[in-house]
């Protein structure tokens, strides 16, 4: 993913005339598909996620991307984190980025959970040495240290969810992308890990945070972008947003 030179103090994200776009399939199978041939029917149309986004986040925001099902809000946070590329524009990053995108991304089924936490780590940028320093205090905040040597395949998605939050609350990172996975586990761990996200935003760690939860995002983010149909509808107070979608 490009970077911003380190030598700019600001910002942290800039999105430039974003576009992406999928592929929806309207056949499920060969005969289907040798059909619609015959028939002149389009196999597939265009589906366009995100049509010309643009914005920038400062060092230090924490910012909501808001928006109904479908609205590109996830994608936008996927081609933030690196795990996809625009079509066209650019998004630029710089400083570390940890992201807790989906539960269970970046773990491997076969391995345990202590194997998990030094591979997870190493793919947001740990070293070996960074995350045995750090080790216990993953497994403490993680609340799992009697399974830590099981498979994670064994696991429950609440578990997931705890090892997953917990390396990436240790990173060392300049950026912190959250997409629902708050909305996962009990919910004194919920209440748990929105403090430590506090925390790391007090600290000045830039936050940009996925949510159906509209009066979480209202309290934990200061700015919300409202995206609808791959557009950007609003940006600026998260309240305002808030009461944007609502209306």
């Amino acid at each position: 993913m490009p970077r911003i030179s380190e030598s700019t103090p600001l910002p942290r994200i800039v999105v430039d005339d974003v576009h992406k776009n999928f592929k929806l399939r309207h056949t499920h199978s060969i005969k289907e598909t040798a059909l619609a041939a015959i028939r002149r029917r389009p196999l597939t149309t265009d589906f366009h996620a995100l049509d010309g986004i643009s914005f920038e986040i400062s060092e230090g925001e924490s910012v909501a991307l808001l928006g109904f099902n479908g609205s590109g809000k996830s994608t936008m946070l996927k081609l933030i984190s690196g795990v996809l590329t625009p079509d066209s524009g650019r998004v630029l990053t710089r400083g570390r980025v940890a992201g807790l995108i989906e539960v269970g991304a970046g773990f491997h089924p076969d391995l345990s959970g202590r194997e998990n936490i030094f591979l997870n780590a190493a793919i947001l940028g740990m070293s070996k040495k960074e995350t045995e320093a750090r080790y216990d205090e993953i497994v403490e905040f993680s609340e799992i240290e009697k399974f830590i040597d099981n498979e994670v395949k064994h696991y429950s998605s609440g578990m997931f969810l705890r090892l997953a939050f917990s390396v990436a609350i240790h990173t060392e990172m300049d950026i912190l992308l959250i997409d629902e996975i708050l909305s996962v586990g009990d919910e004194p761990f919920q209440k748990k890990c929105l403090d430590r996200v506090r925390k790391l935003h007090a600290a000045g760690k830039t936050l940009v945070v996925v949510s159906h939860d509209l009066e979480m995002v209202s309290k934990l983010c200061e700015r919300g972008v409202l995206l609808q149909n791959g557009k950007k509808r609003f940006d600026g107070p998260s309240k305002e947003a808030v009461s944007i979608m609502r209306a």
